[in-house]
């Protein structure tokens, strides 16, 4: 696997990053919003990212199916129907021209001009697509992550559905820098009784005794998890989703993160400790090596194209 290189046009002869918005493609650079739109003013959207890997999409029915559930939810509208939808994402892919890409949708509650009334709306789609980006990067896939577990509680459930995905975040950025203050990498938070949830943009996995767990509530149901159970599933590995504990996390075989933005990727520090042997695991690695081949598998896959 190589990283997709970022740019843009004119930029060492990158391909464009297209967006569509408004009801037509245009550069990035002249895809903007209004001040007063509610998903700028006051986190009123949703959204889902897609990727696309050599040319294809990953899981593209899963990320369209929470989606679109996220847009009920939230009583939102959208300007088409799914396989609208599946165009506009398609043809952004192909006017960028990335083999390897990372693929947004997203609806915002839009404008509700002179009204307080969220109904008054008028809804807005955006889409775009930009080259691939990890959650990790390279050295750190290799090395593994080193994670700290935060003393900041995500945001519950009972207040915010974190199944509908969402630009909640102020959560995760205090929790970040504080991870960074520990000379920790990423973070995990934790609910109101202390359980584990879930880092900015990815879910978390325990392996111990052979057995995986993630964290059951309080978090994004990730496609990318999701895929974790399947193919634990079609392997015959125990998997579930379960409370987690950070004493349990501390006492894993194996630790890894999913996303995305990059798959399965190791932990191998949890607190500036070592994770078992403190090396990326074989089960993380049996897991990475199929999840990454079924990318060309056509049950798992849409092309571009």
């Amino acid at each position: 696997m190589t990283e997709a290189q970022p740019g843009s046009r004119g930029q060492a002869g990158y391909p464009p990053r297209v967006a569509y918005l408004e009801g037509q493609f245009r550069p990035i650079s002249e895809a903007r919003i209004s001040v007063l739109d509610w998903g700028f003013l006051r986190s009123d959207a949703t959204y889902d990212v897609v990727h696309v890997w050599q040319g294809r999409f990953f899981r593209l029915d899963r990320h369209l199916d929470r989606f679109l559930a996220g847009v009920g939810k939230l009583r939102l509208s959208l300007p088409f129907d799914r396989q609208g939808l599946i165009e506009v994402l398609k043809e952004c892919v192909r006017r960028s021209g990335l083999a390897e890409a990372y693929v947004e949708m997203i609806c915002t509650r839009g404008r509700a001009l002179n009204s307080r009334d969220p109904r008054d709306a008028v809804n807005q789609f955006i889409a775009f697509a930009i080259p691939f980006g990890w959650v990790a990067d390279e050295e750190q896939r290799r090395r593994g992550l080193n994670l700290a577990v935060s003393a900041v509680r995500r945001i519950p459930g009972q207040s915010v559905d974190p199944r509908v995905k969402n630009y909640h975040w102020l959560d995760f950025v205090a929790g970040l820098f504080e991870a960074y203050d520990r000379g920790a990498e990423n973070v995990v938070l934790v609910d109101l009784e202390g359980n584990l949830t879930e880092g900015p943009g990815f879910n978390l996995f325990a392996v111990r005794d052979g057995r995986l767990v993630t964290p059951a509530s309080g978090v994004l149901e990730g496609i990318t998890r999701m895929t974790v159970l399947d193919l634990c599933r079609e392997l015959g590995i125990p998997a579930e989703a379960a409370v987690l504990t950070a004493e349990a996390l501390r006492r894993a075989d194996e630790v890894f993160i999913t996303s995305t933005a990059g798959g399965i990727m190791p932990v191998t520090r949890i607190d500036g400790a070592p994770v078992g042997s403190g090396r990326p695991g074989p089960l993380t690695g049996r897991l990475t090596e199929l999840y990454w081949q079924k990318h060309s598998d056509p049950d798992w896959s849409t092309p571009v194209d």
